[in-house]
């Protein structure tokens, strides 16, 4: 599922970054892995666990962001009838890691790899995570090899999944894919992604899903400021989505047949949160009627368009109740499906970034081979929630923090102007103090005032800025 995405380019010193470092520093985050970590992925980096079954010959392909070397996923599809073949190579990182070792106790403790806008903490030491585990191109590697066939509308009618032995033919950025295609110039295994992809929105639109195009933030230096910019996502970055929400998809519901397993669970969104994206709509001068659903509103919003670009960040906070939720021996829990996904779905395809996938793939290999899931797996399921969310408190807090500092960033040199925005929420237990939306740039940061009035534009005038004190701060003008 989305994040909000930013990134930041500049020199190290450069104020922005130098916040970006000190926030590092005070959220305590390991700079390096400790040296028996660091030996323990050296051994096994040159010794993995070797499945027997061969998949080489299937000229899969990996498409990732330019510079991502921790590469998760690779991916062929093919014809299948009127229907379609979708084969997904899943990085097996069981493969490397050995349960109750130094590695597997780092990527408890760590248990996402966390984004900042200059910089990456991850999951896995680089030789793993970047090398010997990755799916990289012309090398031979260990995955879970997801079959999943579909019909001609791209509904699932049959699933599979085993260990193997696959090799990536080539290595494409999102740019590159989505060139040939329009081009025309992609063979099938590519051109279908297009096929495929637009099928499973349509399923998606069906069943009540949403997928949220996030736009990328992006900010630059020009002259001693800052200037903020937004990258929207190609079409294939969407259908390349779809492919892992279907094994997710695919995964979960596996889980629910053998009575054991770990899915992503989001209740749907409390009135108040709607409420207040209501308010963030109005103060971006998004046009929502009041008859049009949250999932109608999404369709329409093109993320070339800077206010819908700043509203597709904000509508990724209606996926902060999510969590994880284990089940075993046949007892399914109350919630099982997944808001957004309208449907039954689990984290299971990207375990060189998320611990819970390795564990998710364990359990789907176990139940396809008619085996329990292994002990180290039940031994750590019931405690996995509780990690994760305190793996997602902080990435969370991350993502915060390091939304505050680039603002603070961007707005340094105007502390006094007066700008348009809309008050969206107010502190229940403090009404002089509230958040405010504004208008251009688009900003969302805290506003202190005798009479705010929720819900309304307003003129605000920014009282302070500094990336590195303090968080942006508006009063009433």
């Amino acid at each position: 599922m989305p994040r909000r995405k930013i990134r930041v380019t500049g020199a190290p010193e450069a104020p922005l970054r130098a916040a970006l470092a000190a926030l590092r520093a005070e959220l305590g985050l390991p700079a390096d892995f400790p040296p028996k970590a660091r030996a323990e992925a050296e051994r096994a980096a040159k010794a993995p666990v070797l499945p027997s079954y061969d998949a080489t010959d299937i000229p899969f392909f990996t498409l990732d962001p330019p510079a991502s070397l921790d590469l998760d996923q690779a991916t062929h599809l093919s014809r299948r009838g009127t229907g379609y073949r979708v084969r997904y190579a899943i990085a097996d990182v069981a493969a490397f890691v050995v349960p109750g070792k130094e590695l597997d106790a780092q990527a408890h403790r760590r248990v996402n790899t966390l984004y900042f806008p200059d910089e990456r903490i991850p999951l896995h030491p680089a030789v793993l995570g970047e090398g010997a585990a990755s799916l990289l191109p012309d090398q031979v590697r260990p995955a879970a090899l997801w079959t999943i066939d579909l019909d001609a509308e791209g509904r699932t009618v049959a699933v599979d999944v085993r260990r193997a032995l696959v090799r990536s033919r080539a290595r494409l950025d999102y740019a590159q894919a989505q060139k040939r295609i329009d081009a025309g110039t992609a063979e099938e295994p590519l051109a279908l992604l297009k096929e495929i992809g637009e099928a499973r929105e349509r399923q998606e639109t069906e069943r009540g899903g949403i997928s949220l195009n996030v736009p990328e933030q992006e900010i630059t230096e020009q002259d001693h400021t800052y200037v903020l910019g937004y990258r929207s996502p190609l079409p294939a970055e969407g259908w390349n989505a779809q492919l892992s929400l279907l094994t997710g998809m695919a995964a979960a519901e596996l889980m629910l047949a053998h009575g054991t397993g770990v899915l992503r669970t989001l209740p749907a969104a409390p009135d108040g949160a709607v409420a207040r994206l209501r308010r963030t709509a109005t103060a971006l001068r998004v046009d929502w009627p009041h008859h049009v659903s949250y999932a109608a509103l999404i369709r329409t919003l093109d993320p070339h368009d800077t206010r819908h670009a700043a509203f597709l960040q904000e509508c990724t906070t209606l996926l902060r109740g999510a969590g994880y939720t284990v089940f075993r021996d046949g007892v399914l829990p109350a919630i099982t499906t997944h808001a957004a996904v309208a449907a039954p779905y689990t984290h299971c395809t990207a375990p060189l970034r998320r611990l819970a996938d390795r564990y998710a793939s364990e359990i789907c290999l176990a139940a396809v081979a008619g085996l329990p899931p292994p002990d180290w797996v039940l031994a750590a399921l019931d405690a996995l929630p509780r990690r994760m969310a305190d793996g997602s408190r902080i990435a969370g807090t991350v993502e915060r923090e390091c939304v505050d500092i680039v603002e603070a960033a961007l707005l340094k040199d105007r502390v006094g102007d007066v700008f348009d925005g809309c008050v969206v929420e107010i502190d229940e237990r403090r009404p002089t103090v509230g958040t405010v939306q504004v208008d251009s740039p688009a900003v969302i940061g805290r506003i202190e005032g005798d009479r705010l009035p929720l819900g309304e534009r307003l003129r605000v005038r920014l009282s302070r800025a500094d990336p590195g004190t303090t968080k942006i701060v508006f009063t009433v003008a």
